[in-house]
């Protein structure tokens, strides 16, 4: 029989198997590929014993009950969507890592309730909105959204509809409060534990996000007859701004700054550029840190458009408080990761989870395995045996504490 830590690798490669583009990791959801893992995972679910159903958002979800279990249930799960030509780990792994977990349980004879979760829809691609399942699970799906059009013009309603579930019963997915709380597993998706040559984090928040449009207007004119001193050049202003960006970002622990997309017109190489339209991604634990430094932002591309003699205007598109986890579920895991052997890091995660929509509704904790190289939503993204084993190994720890707390 294949060890914990080979099968929850083996389980993962094989969902990645179950995608809309041969040869290529691509899984929106509900769309047909979908049948497929919920296959696998009902098959391996029902291995352990626990009863199986899928709520009317497309999650899946099964309940171990062992005899004797205390009143309140340990909510594990991630997500089994993706991105476009992703890579096999992400969100899946904390879902097939949330079942061995339930194999720790029941081979310890924990008294422990454990539900796992496996959310139809995380990462915003079909409808361009994030955390679909866990909003459901969490109480907070906004009805509204059943108008939305994927691409194809197929809306929301209607592709819950083909999937064979009952729009109607979405309010029924809502999480009662019979739950002790709820932790994800997942990669880290990004290089910091791989440059501590740390396996893993227990994550302390996740980072709030402010997203801004910035236009610096000047004027286009012939690249060839106008002089320098007499030039309105709105990209030399907005790439004069870009690298205040970076610098300010550079200056602020735990902060990240970037400008992501820039567009220039009218784009021609012998014309003057008279307006730029550039994006503003700010990220930090701290809101208030957050907020500051996008202020300071917009007030320094003001500066140097004034200096410039061309305008600029910045419109905030998306203001997202950050979110703590939870402190006794934090402290809990920390304790399970220095019994397994491990130093006890914490960290912020700079990308949103379904544990943001989780920790408004019930306590929540997350723990971070290292991502190879810093690789992620992308076809080489990776785990390591010892990453994958070391989390089974905290899990066993953090299990034991768990069901000892309510002996």
């Amino acid at each position: 029989m294949r060890n914990p830590t080979r099968r929850a690798i083996d389980d993962c490669l094989r969902i990645a198997a179950f995608t809309e583009e041969p040869g290529r990791i691509t899984r929106r959801f509900l769309t047909p590929p979908v049948h497929g893992v919920h296959a696998h995972l009902r098959s391996r679910m029902e291995e352990l014993g626990m009863s199986v159903s899928v709520d009317a958002l497309g999650n899946l979800r099964g309940l171990f009950h062992p005899p004797g279990a205390i009143g309140k249930r340990l909510v594990l799960g991630s997500h089994i969507d993706t991105v476009p030509n992703a890579g096999a780990y992400d969100g899946v792994l904390g879902v097939v890592l949330a079942i061995e977990w339930v194999a720790l349980a029941q081979d310890r004879g924990l008294p422990l309730a454990i539900e796992v979760i496996a959310f139809s829809e995380e990462e915003g691609v079909r409808y361009g909105v994030p955390f679909l399942g866990s909003h459901a699970i969490a109480g907070t799906f906004d009805p509204t959204l059943l108008q939305l059009a994927d691409a194809d013009g197929i809306a929301l309603e209607e592709a819950i509809r083909g999937f064979g579930l009952d729009p109607d019963r979405i309010a029924d997915a809502a999480i009662d409060d019979d739950v002790i709380g709820f932790l994800e597993l997942h990669i880290e998706q990004g290089p910091v534990l791989e440059a501590a040559n740390l396996r893993l984090a227990v994550v302390e928040g996740i980072m709030g996000q402010t997203r801004m449009e910035v236009r610096f207007d000047g004027y286009a004119n012939h690249a060839g007859t106008t002089p320098m001193h007499l030039r309105r050049d709105a990209l030399a202003a907005a790439a004069e701004w870009m690298v205040e960006v970076e610098t300010m970002a550079r200056a602020r622990d735990g902060l990240v700054a970037t400008v992501g997309k820039i567009a220039a017109e009218p784009g021609a190489s012998n014309v003057i550029p008279g307006s730029v339209t550039l994006s503003l991604d700010v990220r930090h634990l701290n809101d208030r840190i957050r907020k500051r430094v996008a202020k300071d932002l917009a007030a320094s591309a003001a500066a140097i458009a004034d200096e410039r003699g061309v305008l600029v205007a910045s419109t905030t598109r998306l203001d997202q408080s950050s979110v703590r986890m939870d402190e006794g579920l934090m402290a809990l895991l920390t304790q399970a990761v220095e019994a397994a052997g491990f130093p006890a890091k914490t960290m912020a995660s700079g990308a949103g989870h379904d544990a943001m929509a989780m920790a408004a509704r019930v306590p929540t904790a997350m723990l971070f395995l290292r991502s190879p190289g810093g690789i992620s939503h992308h076809p080489a993204e990776s785990v390591r045996e010892e990453d994958v084993e070391a989390a089974l190994k905290v899990g066993e720890k953090f299990l034991e504490r768990l069901a000892a707390q309510f002996r």
